[in-house]
């Protein structure tokens, strides 16, 4: 659990400072740290963040959805009727964007959605998004995450005694093996290094895990 540190006095310009409590993989409460107010200052950016967000979207975006234009349609090689005497209105092709079945106008074709932000910006994201779980019981720092074997059984009495019983984030920067096997078949468990970790990871997140290890090497990221 993140808790806001008590000051005398209150100024705007200050950072304010936050403590978390560490516990084991039994949920017990080991110590109480002190977080980096370089990087743990409370503030946040919804609009960076949604920018960030947006950006994972689009890059996960298949673009596969494609349409025939009128050259592409099977057929139409043919004049349909005369081009006067019949009383109708003139055709020349059933391959047109008027008829049914014919070519579309305008429509989808494969692209590519991705596109990038600048590095400081996703980075920055990061940080804000880390921020807003602050103050939230759902965020904890674990001592170390190691089992004694690959089994889904003992990973998740884990997260139940840690409380973690939504969808879970947990960063981690040296990712047992048998940590690895025993958390793959959670669907809810997302396993991500201190240096790959995303916004769009974070926010998407109900509970937010995290090793003592990952956490300086997290702030080494920001402060580095």
């Amino acid at each position: 659990m993140v808790t806001k540190k008590k000051s005398k006095s209150d100024s705007k310009t200050k950072p304010q400072e936050y403590k978390v409590d560490v516990y084991d993989t039994k949920g017990k409460k080991l110590e109480t740290l002190d977080l980096d107010k370089r990087v743990f200052n409370g503030e946040v950016n919804t609009t960076l963040m949604h920018q960030a967000v947006v950006m994972y979207a689009a890059c996960k975006r298949q673009g596969n959805a494609d349409t025939k234009v009128r050259s592409e349609v099977r057929g139409g090689g043919k004049k349909p009727w005369r081009q006067k005497g019949t009383g109708r209105a003139r055709a020349g092709t059933i391959r047109s964007p008027l008829w049914r079945h014919g070519g579309i106008v305008f429509g989808p074709h494969p692209r590519d959605y991705s596109y990038a932000i600048p590095h400081q910006m996703r980075l920055a994201a990061v940080k804000f998004a880390l921020n807003s779980k602050l103050g939230d019981e759902r965020f904890k720092i674990i001592d170390e995450l190691k089992l004694d074997e690959p089994k889904t059984k003992k990973m998740k009495e884990v997260l139940r005694k840690l409380k973690a019983d939504g969808r879970t984030l947990i960063i981690i920067e040296k990712l047992d093996e048998n940590v690895r096997r025993a958390a793959r078949n959670l669907e809810s468990v997302l396993m991500r290094s201190p240096l790959d970790v995303s916004c769009d990871d974070i926010l998407r997140c109900e509970h937010l895990l995290m090793t003592k290890d990952a956490l300086h090497k997290l702030i080494k990221r920001f402060v580095s």
